[in-house]
């Protein structure tokens, strides 16, 4: 006797908007994953190749416009907010908290706007994860009059300038009536 399976519709199963869902969709959606997982996993490999390898100060080449000098920042990027660990610490995971809410209420975000939100969890892991180690985040790009950053720093400015040039794009093509990711012709 054959028995017929029949398979719910994603929308009528039991897990469908959940909490199980949820997470699910943030791990599965490979335009995400990879962008923080790259960001993240070659932060961590640059500042442990820089931390291995150079004291902290020393620089390779030792003179130049652009250098790998080893230091170390309690603040932010640019060094804004120095010596204040703990707060960046809370700060660093509502921020990430903030970016899973935003883009799981994005219903179906663009895959730009996917990669910028990679790029700035990849970003915020990295440098978390140095605050929480060792309270002190490694930099080691080292360009001109710049202040001294890392792979993470820049991912988040990076994913910052993307964010705010499609949010300016995508409301500036958006018609009246028209909902963001919409095809056109599917306002309501």
């Amino acid at each position: 006797m054959d028995e017929q399976v029949t398979q719910r519709p994603e929308a009528e199963s039991p897990k469908a908007g959940g909490r199980s869902d949820w997470w699910s969709g943030i791990f599965t959606d490979w335009v995400l994953s990879a962008t923080w997982g790259a960001v993240f996993g070659l932060d961590q490999l640059t500042k442990y190749l820089v931390r291995a390898n150079l004291r902290l100060g020393e620089s390779w080449p030792a003179e130049g416009f652009a250098r790998i000098t080893h230091g170390t920042n309690t603040g932010t990027i640019f060094g804004l907010f120095s010596g204040q660990t703990v707060l960046l610490t809370v700060l660093s995971f509502g921020a990430i908290a903030f970016l899973f809410y935003f883009y799981r209420t994005h219903a179906l975000p663009s895959p730009f706007l996917r990669f910028a939100i990679g790029l700035l969890l990849g970003g915020a892991f990295g440098n978390l994860l140095d605050r929480l180690r060792m309270g002190t985040v490694t930099d080691f790009v080292d360009i001109g009059p710049w202040p001294i950053f890392n792979v993470a720093d820049s991912s988040i400015v990076v994913g910052i300038a993307l964010m705010v040039t499609l949010s300016v794009f995508t409301t500036k093509t958006e018609q009246p009536g028209q909902k963001a990711n919409a095809p056109p012709g599917d306002g309501a």
